[in-house]
């Protein structure tokens, strides 16, 4: 399938490592031009060489308003076909374990940014009649993981508002979708296995196997096949998907509607 992005740009969060890594990388392959945003000026470097005429860096962290109005400095007066907002998430926590300072943090690192980003993709897109926005939140949106409180909450947040957008502005040619990933076989995985094998007071391998067998497929998901689908959602020819929120979890979401 020609999903028709070669030449056209696209603003990507965490690019350098994990699902948001597997998802440039993609769209790499596919001809399309990226502003890659991370942490780590060294890995931005690295993915830039890869492919040097494709790829635009900005280093920083996307919680940060000024990196943010910063990325949209740097697209400029240019068009903006498709923008995939994605950063890493908070501490493995129960509630009890919270402060009202962790949560304060949550919202921040969470919704806060994600919601000014979005303001200025639409704003941008919107005199174009065209736009592709892919938020990766986590499958605990639709059925909540342990030790994860910070995340169940604050992602329901960001589901809500993207839904509610994607209705205000449905006849804008703009689209906007949420990807809910389950386990998957990156780094941001490892922070629910150290948690389980404090808690149970299991090794760490336990604490792995254990996860595994929760998953329906008896495997973790990997980075690519995520990025196949994020990839096809930022393209021209997912304009009739807008406002839902898709598991990739293995089949973990027991609900009907998972």
């Amino acid at each position: 399938m020609n999903i028709d992005i070669s030449g056209k740009l696209f603003i990507v969060g965490g690019a350098t490592s994990g699902l948001g890594g597997a998802v440039a990388q993609a769209l790499l392959a596919e001809g399309a031009n990226i502003v890659a945003v991370a942490r780590s000026l060294e890995n931005l470097e690295e993915l830039k060489r890869s492919a040097p005429l494709q790829v635009e860096i900005l280093p920083g962290d996307l919680s940060d308003l000024k990196v943010v109005e910063s990325v949209f400095a740097l697209v400029g007066s240019r068009q903006l076909h498709g923008m995939l907002v994605n950063a890493g998430g908070p501490p493995a926590k129960t509630f009890l374990e919270t402060t009202l300072d962790d949560w304060d943090s949550a919202y921040k690192n969470l919704l806060r940014w994600k919601v000014a980003m979005t303001k200025s993709a639409v704003s941008k897109m919107s005199s174009l009649e065209y736009g592709r926005i892919v938020f990766i939140e986590s499958s605990s949106v639709k059925q909540p993981l342990e030790n994860l409180v910070l995340s169940n909450s604050l992602r329901l947040a960001v589901v809500g508002f993207v839904k509610t957008l994607s209705q205000e502005i449905a006849r804008s040619g703009i689209t906007l979708n949420v990807l809910a990933p389950g386990s998957h076989d990156t780094g941001a995985i490892e922070r629910v296995y150290k948690k389980k094998a404090e808690q149970t007071g299991v090794s760490l391998e336990e604490a792995r196997r254990q996860g595994l067998l929760q998953i329906p497929v008896g495997a973790l998901g990997q980075a690519e096949d995520f990025a196949a689908l994020a990839t096809w959602l930022l393209s021209p020819a997912s304009r009739y998907v807008t406002g839902q929120t898709i598991s990739i979890d293995g089949g973990a979401v027991k609900g009907i509607f998972g």
